[in-house]
């Protein structure tokens, strides 16, 4: 299943002013209430490795960040974009690059035969894909970061739960491998986990 789903329309989201003020007056179902928004940045430039069809360079070349609750928004100004689950963002950073500073992320595409698999799935790097996000005022990285890992902790890998489970709740402080190679490295290897919450691993390591 590809992770990237290509839009027209923005999902529909609400802002933290309007979250607060709907919870204050009590809503009748607190389901209903839509995603909301954490951050939105506009003048921002995308990459995606590989490319997508149907989303051009164009496309990805000036457009608005959407940092929604529910789902990762980039929406070009020619009117195209598309919607990232944030079950499929494997792992982002914050890229200090001598191509210059962005946001990085790893997007899993899975296929669907490997999502009903009983066993062990196997990494292929062939199948993950790249995002790199490039405000133009890179003070935003921070507010950018701290969005998408607020977002990212609302939709937990089911995996993770499971192992969760297997523990019985017993925390476990083991020594945690960390990315410390270079650029030619398998970055995806600490992908594999979300490295901003277990390693606190805020900057990519290149």
């Amino acid at each position: 299943m590809a992770p990237l789903t290509l839009i027209t329309t923005l999902p529909t989201f609400i802002t933290p002013e309007e979250h607060k003020n709907i919870v204050a007056a009590t809503p009748t179902s607190f389901a209903a209430i839509p995603p909301v928004l954490r951050h939105r940045e506009k003048h921002v430039s995308i990459t995606l490795d590989p490319p997508v069809e149907g989303f051009t360079q164009e496309d990805c070349a000036v457009g608005t960040l959407y940092v929604i609750e529910s789902v990762l928004v980039f929406m070009s100004e020619t009117g195209r974009g598309f919607q990232v689950e944030y079950p499929s963002i494997t792992l982002h950073a914050i890229s200090r690059a001598e191509s210059g500073p962005s946001i990085y992320c790893q997007l899993d595409e899975q296929t669907d035969a490997e999502e009903e698999s009983e066993g062990p799935a196997e990494v292929d790097i062939a199948e993950m894909q790249e995002l790199i996000i490039v405000p133009q005022n890179a003070s935003a990285l921070e507010d950018i970061f701290d969005g998408l890992s607020v977002c990212a902790s609302l939709h937990p890998d089911p995996a993770s739960l499971d192992e969760m489970d297997d523990d019985d709740g017993v925390f476990v402080d083991a020594d945690l491998d960390t990315f410390t190679g270079n650029e030619e490295q398998e970055l995806s290897d600490v992908g594999r986990v979300r490295s901003d919450f277990v390693t606190n691993a805020r900057y990519a390591p290149y």
